[in-house]
């Protein structure tokens, strides 16, 4: 689910230099500047929230107004400036992190789907799981958190991708929907939950591949 990248020249937060960087590749590498004010921010449930990558006094905002215990980080642990200053972040605002890998231009890999399933029952919430833009990686894994911990059916769960957290599906980005469109005119009409099709009838490369002709 994580990075585990060597980096010949990682940044150290302690010196003055390495901050400026790691605040560099923040604003600037990462397209921080593009989030200062826009959050793409949706309470989701009780419980839960979705964002975009959320800068070191997001995080510390997020804390106090929401209460925030845990945050999930869909782009996987990174040797890069925005991780580490988040990483950072939610150590000093008693927030855990965790990072799982999604992906916004694949099918999801089935051991991921139902490590999320688990994912979902042993975190401490009030949560908050994001991506870059908070769209895609964090629009499948709101379906996937709609449906396995609050028990919404999968049709009603895919709301969670759609334009209003700016998803688009016409694009590569759409292999989102045909997975759970596969699941609902495939996996569904044999009866089959949502879990038990992924466990036992999802085909990753053949869901991506039959995608990639209808995209075409």
């Amino acid at each position: 689910m994580t990075s585990g990248a060597v980096v010949a020249n990682p940044i150290d937060l302690s010196t003055p230099a390495g901050r400026r960087r790691a605040r560099n590749e923040l604003i600037w590498g990462d397209h921080g500047f593009l989030r200062v004010r826009f959050r793409n921010l949706h309470r989701i449930s009780d419980e839960m929230y979705r964002a975009n990558q959320p800068s070191p006094e997001h995080i510390g905002r997020y804390a106090k107004e929401l209460g925030l215990k845990t945050i999930i980080n869909l782009r996987g642990a990174s040797p890069k400036g925005y991780y580490l200053l988040e990483k950072e972040a939610c150590e000093r605002n008693g927030i855990r992190l965790v990072d799982f890998q999604m992906f916004s231009r694949d099918a999801p890999p089935r051991e991921s789907v139902l490590a999320a399933k688990e994912l979902f029952e042993r975190i401490a919430y009030p949560a908050l799981m994001h991506c870059k833009s908070g769209a895609d990686r964090a629009g499948v894994m709101s379906v996937l958190y709609m449906h396995f911990r609050k028990g919404q059916p999968i049709e009603q769960a895919v709301e969670q991708l759609s334009r209003k957290y700016l998803h688009i599906r016409e694009g590569k980005t759409g292999v989102l929907d045909f997975f759970f469109e596969t699941y609902l005119k495939e996996g569904q009409a044999k009866g089959l939950s949502f879990a038990e099709w992924v466990a036992t009838d999802y085909d990753r490369a053949q869901v991506k591949a039959r995608f990639l002709k209808t995209w075409k």
